[in-house]
């Protein structure tokens, strides 16, 4: 399936800003056959009354008055009958000229394909008309005739393609969905380029990465992500090769790109930041990432949303920094819909043992209720009571955690401990009584 005219074209513009659009206008004063094409190609000449037109035709066009350039070539192209081959080429480029420069694209193709239909011309014209035309059909979306107009000026050509060619060709092949055939063009014009000991320009390389990325080759397009780094050293490519040594499951690596790209400030955005704090999280260093997280919200890089307060209490937690997980949590629990951070709460209070809180945070979980495990906060409840000696109390809430499959076991052990505590508490009392 063909990708989107919008997007057709979003490409093509990214690509005029890689390699620019050179147009075939032929000075007037520098137009002239070799001797190698004068032998294999007759060619008329242009003559001083023709000429004289299309000099004022172009100081016109260089004056940016386009309606008298059109009109003078209007003018021209009445008395066509009259004119050669190579005079009516050069018209029609000279119209190719004005109407790309007033952005009439689909006018300006028309134009320069007229050029070549007129017959014979010099090569060296016909093979940049053919290329200008290469150009404009990738601009427009038209990948088939970008292909054609390359091959057709191939076949002029006595010496080797340009790199730029073979871009260009990879380029519509690509937007075209033809990803193998692209990427050999591009392997070509890079090597090239390098044989050269020359760096290949960014947009090839961009182009390439996107290529082997079409095509499932994250080895491939790690490797031209780390020449990108090495070449142009942008934020945006250490990022972008952190990832990919994600995607190929070189975690390490890819926390030390990540550590690198931050320590350099190149780690700025929201989604890097969050990135960078999983990264520590995960590879056992939550204190860094809880760092990470809490500056990001305090400068605003960070949203103070559900998932970040969450994320930034569980790295405090992880870190063993209760004290800094209890209000991380509470703001989280607060933007919740259900109660599950409350029984996260709970538990920590209960391990911390602050018993009246730990009993706040699990009625707070049962009044929100959606719990993975509906007998956790009673469980907790249940513990908090007994270690405040409400047993009769604590008992009633473990026999609630016991009618649930998740919780019942451990509510069991702690009924009979609470029972046996209760008796011995019984007994104790009596005996002082006496």
């Amino acid at each position: 399936m063909k990708k989107s005219i919008a997007k057709r074209l979003t490409t093509a513009m990214t690509f005029w800003a890689w390699v620019g659009l050179s147009l075939p206008v032929v000075s007037l004063y520098a137009e002239a056959q070799t001797a190698s094409e004068k032998e294999t190609r007759e060619v008329p000449t242009l003559r001083s009354k023709v000429y004289d037109q299309f000099s004022r035709a172009q100081s016109a066009a260089d004056n940016g008055d386009l309606p008298e350039a059109i009109s003078i070539l209007e003018e021209v192209k009445s008395k066509d009958y009259s004119m050669n081959s190579y005079e009516r080429a050069m018209m029609f480029n000279f119209y190719g000229f004005i109407y790309y420069n007033d952005e009439q694209y689909e006018n300006a193709l028309d134009a320069f394909s007229q050029v070549i239909e007129q017959q014979p011309i010099p090569v060296k014209f016909e093979m940049s008309t053919l290329y200008t035309l290469a150009q404009l059909h990738l601009m427009q979306g038209n990948y088939e005739q970008v292909v054609d107009y390359l091959d057709r000026w191939k076949t002029l050509n006595n010496g080797d393609v340009p790199a730029k060619h073979k871009v260009l060709k990879a380029q519509a092949l690509y937007s075209d969905e033809q990803y193998q055939q692209a990427a050999e063009y591009i392997q070509q014009a890079v090597a090239e380029r390098e044989a050269e000991d020359q760096a290949p320009d960014e947009g090839w390389l961009i182009l390439q990465r996107a290529i082997h990325y079409e095509l499932k080759e994250p080895v491939k397009v790690k490797d031209i992500l780390i020449k990108m780094v090495k070449l142009f050293d942008k934020p945006k490519y250490w990022i972008q090769l952190a990832s990919m040594y994600g995607e190929l499951g070189e975690d390490r690596k890819q926390l030390a790109i990540m550590e690198t790209a931050h320590q350099r400030g190149f780690v700025e955005s929201g989604t890097d930041i969050f990135n960078l704090a999983q990264l520590y999280y995960y590879h056992r260093a939550p204190y860094k990432g809880a760092k990470l997280m809490e500056q990001g919200l305090e400068d605003g890089v960070l949203e103070k949303n559900l998932r970040n307060w969450k994320f930034l209490g569980q790295s405090w937690q992880l870190a063993k920094e209760t004290d800094k997980a209890i209000p991380a949590l509470t703001e989280a629990a607060a933007l919740a819909d259900d109660g599950e951070l409350e029984v996260q709460l709970a538990q920590i209070y209960l391990n911390s043992e602050q018993w009246e809180q730990a009993i706040a945070a699990a009625d707070k979980a049962v009044e929100k209720g959606q719990l993975r495990n509906p007998g956790m906060p009673h469980l907790v409840k249940g513990m908090a009571l007994y270690n405040t000696q409400q047993y009769v109390a604590a008992m009633e809430q473990l026999a609630q955690a016991e009618a649930y499959d998740k919780s019942r076991a451990m509510a069991q052990q702690w009924l009979k401990f609470v029972e046996t505590e209760k008796t011995s508490q019984e007994q104790l009392s009596a005996e002082l009584s006496l």
